[in-house]
């Protein structure tokens, strides 16, 4: 994880350290803070760069994302790497976010909910685990599945407890196994289609 310098402009504790909340951040871009360039995320009110994508990541997220599409079809949109509000102080910028509703309810705002949010983790694995499993408990996501490259499995974490910031279930799903979304009933996706080919 790599946090940004914070700028002078953002609110500070007494500590001295910074924390901005989700408007400031939204409005950084407007301000000339932010480019569209600029691959960050808000952790807990801290600016963090998002990791460069490999190519492996990059095709993992398009199988995954297209997987789900299909899945889900019409009951509900399926976001790609687009901002998520979990909180005042978390802006996370999930890898596939299924969401609610119509693409037209986000024309002017970012979603504040998920049904299920899927990170595709390599390099990042640490911090998917840990940091944003803490976040998207404590934004009530129901279902969050974090996609193992590493170990070649789907690390699967429901029922969020948002006062303990933590979720009551994880189990690990492996090749063969097929995951279904408990938000909406039916619709399912075999955990092969979420990771690499075999040889890749």
């Amino acid at each position: 994880m790599h946090c940004l310098a914070p700028w002078a402009a953002v609110p500070r504790h007494s500590d001295g350290t910074a924390r901005n909340d989700a408007p400031a951040h939204g409005a950084l871009p407007a301000e000339g803070v932010l480019t569209a360039a600029d691959r960050v995320e808000l952790f807990e009110g801290l600016i963090v760069a998002m990791a460069p994508e490999s190519p492996r990541h990059a095709a993992g997220l398009q199988q995954a994302s297209e997987a789900l599409s299909r899945a889900v079809g019409p009951r509900a949109v399926v976001r790609v790497q687009r901002p998520l509000v979990a909180g005042r102080y978390s802006v996370p910028v999930p890898d596939v976010a299924v969401v609610p509703g119509l693409r037209s309810d986000y024309v002017d705002t970012h979603p504040t909910t998920a049904l299920l949010v899927i990170e595709i983790a390599d390099s990042t694995i640490v911090q998917d685990r840990i940091t944003k499993a803490v976040i998207y408990a404590a934004a009530g996501v129901p279902e969050y599945w974090l996609v193992n490259f590493r170990d070649d499995r789907a690390e699967v974490f429901r029922g969020p407890d948002r006062s303990t910031r933590s979720y009551a279930e994880n189990f690990i799903a492996g090749r063969g196994s097929r995951l279904e979304l408990r938000t909406l009933p039916g619709v399912g996706i075999a955990v092969d289609d979420l990771l690499p080919s075999r040889g890749e």
